[in-house]
């Protein structure tokens, strides 16, 4: 069945930042055999961060084993994780001169714990480096293997972020290989294990949801302990993805905001372009 996709409309126009920020910040994770997701997913934002000096980390490699219908990121993993990407991490982060850094990943099912361990090694490379740099991870479900989950916990970053990404009716569409039920339970779970640490989740919209669908995703993310929330447009990386239902205009989004802020939310970023790391020390600081 063919499907018409709506013209992008002006408010998802943007000028592209001056200065010489973001040739340094690519320079830089080039020279360190690193990735970011801003590059492998396209991120609209990456010109506004990395002329800010500032990235989102990728590791374990750059492919993916699941086939996630909204995402850009490559499939299939060719090899292991480079064992010295947690230093080389720490060593950009230093560079860099952070003082909030997020570390995500492509998803590892292929890894007996689902690269885990090596979630904790590059953090702890990081403290190590920088003692006073806040950490964020956004980690994938690892499968609901509890065992991976307490690793990351017992890492202790500073916000440990899992995304819903949309509402549950549309998961055989979007994330056929996910569970909506086992992400929340990820969350819970760190909310119920380690109080300290903030919990964080996002959701992209324009993917055929309704505002009630959107407002039970709220609930659900607050019954589970979720204290921070993203919500952007999604946007159709290339013609092989899902593609757009509705681009949802900004004054949407803050309406959708006031209420997830009313509903219990510490607080909640949300806009066409918010990503689920933009601005991520911001929205940490309460000061989104």
């Amino acid at each position: 069945m063919s499907h018409e996709v709506p013209a992008k409309p002006a408010w998802l126009k943007r000028r592209l930042p001056a200065g010489s920020g973001f040739e340094k910040v690519r320079a830089l994770i080039d020279n360190c055999h690193l990735h970011t997701v801003c590059q492998e997913a396209k991120c609209p934002n990456i010109w506004e961060c990395f002329s800010r000096q500032t990235a989102t980390f990728l590791i374990l490699g750059d492919r993916c084993t699941r086939n996630c219908r909204f995402c850009a990121v490559a499939q299939g993993p060719e090899k292991l994780p480079d064992p010295d990407e947690p230093e080389h991490v720490a060593s950009a982060v230093h560079q860099l001169k952070l003082a909030y850094v997020v570390i995500t990943s492509v998803t590892r099912d292929d890894l007996p714990d689902g690269g885990a361990h090596h979630f904790a090694r590059t953090i702890q490379a990081v403290r190590n480096r920088c003692p006073k740099v806040g950490i964020e991870v956004l980690i994938p479900d690892f499968q609901g293997n509890h065992d991976a989950w307490q690793t990351i916990l017992e890492s202790r970053p500073d916000v440990i972020n899992h995304n819903l990404e949309t509402i549950q009716r549309l998961y055989p569409m979007v994330r056929p290989e996910a569970d909506y039920s086992q992400s929340l339970d990820l969350i819970r779970y760190v909310a119920d294990n380690n109080r300290n640490i903030s919990t964080k989740s996002g959701l992209m919209l324009g993917l055929g949801e309704t505002r009630k669908e959107v407002v039970t995703v709220f609930a659900d993310l607050i019954q589970a302990g979720c204290h921070l929330l993203t919500l952007g447009q999604y946007l159709q990386p290339s013609k092989d993805h899902l593609p757009v239902a509705r681009y949802v205009p900004p004054e949407e989004f803050n309406a959708l905001k006031k209420k997830a802020l009313e509903m219990g939310f510490s607080d909640v970023a949300a806009d066409p372009f918010v990503r689920s790391s933009y601005r991520a020390k911001e929205l940490f600081s309460g000061k989104s």
